[in-house]
């Protein structure tokens, strides 16, 4: 792990038992790529508004029993991801 990653990794687990979801499990990599692909298929800042969405209807989702943890945030990903795509395209086109 490269001081980077441990960074990230150090931050992550103190961010989560400061809200009190110790031993949540984030995948820093797969967040860190949702927000660059916003960020450059929509507009820089859209990459931390697109990954709080992403994050808060996963977690909608398995609060009210409708998926279990990993298949949501994969399903809200693949939403997000299909809709960076379609801006990239539209974008392109301008």
């Amino acid at each position: 792990m490269d001081d980077r990653q441990k960074l990230l990794h150090d931050w992550t687990e103190r961010l989560l038992a400061a809200l009190e979801l110790e031993g949540t499990a984030v995948d820093v990599d797969s967040v860190l790529g949702l927000a660059g692909r916003a960020a450059h298929s929509v507009v820089r800042p859209a990459a931390p508004l697109t990954t709080f969405v992403v994050g808060y209807a996963a977690g909608i989702a398995v609060g009210t029993g409708q998926a279990e943890e990993k298949v949501a945030m994969r399903s809200a990903t693949a939403v997000a991801d299909a809709l960076c795509a379609d801006a990239a395209t539209e974008r392109s086109a301008e």
